[in-house]
């Protein structure tokens, strides 16, 4: 059988597992953890490597309000995009929802939240991803 005669798994559903969840590496030899997967940990260069559930909980490390949005987004208004310093020590690039910028500041609590993030077309495919939130007071 051929290689031309195997169907491909659409991009989308390869990324499924890391879209879906916050999946990270975790270097076994100096146990530090990064986001997205690794072969070689740039911390020791141990090449033993794990992947792991990253912490659905953190703070806000930095962010900014994106008040010119692309063409894609200008329904949305402005935007909140930060730098989340997860609970296990990693940093990632996220966006902010459900609060208006002057709802937030460095070292807000956050946590992830599962929400759109575009679609194909009005017919098409409709992708999801992890996003953060601001934590309930009280909660």
């Amino acid at each position: 059988m051929s290689d031309m005669s195997v169907p491909k798994t659409p991009r989308i559903w390869q990324l499924a597992e890391r879209r879906y969840r916050l999946i990270g590496s975790k270097c076994l030899k100096c146990g530090r953890v990064f986001v997205g997967s690794r072969k070689v940990c740039p911390q020791c260069g141990s090449r033993e490597l794990e992947d792991v559930e990253l912490s659905r909980k953190g703070k806000i490390y930095s962010y900014t309000v994106i008040r010119a949005s692309p063409m894609e987004r200008e329904k949305y208004g402005p935007y909140i995009m930060a730098i989340v310093e997860l609970d296990d020590g990693c940093k990632l690039t996220t966006e902010i929802v459900d609060c208006s910028p002057e709802e937030i500041d460095i070292g807000t609590e956050v946590e992830a939240t599962f929400r759109k993030i575009g679609e194909e077309s009005k017919s098409g495919v409709i992708y999801y991803a992890c996003k953060f939130r601001p934590v309930a007071k009280g909660v």
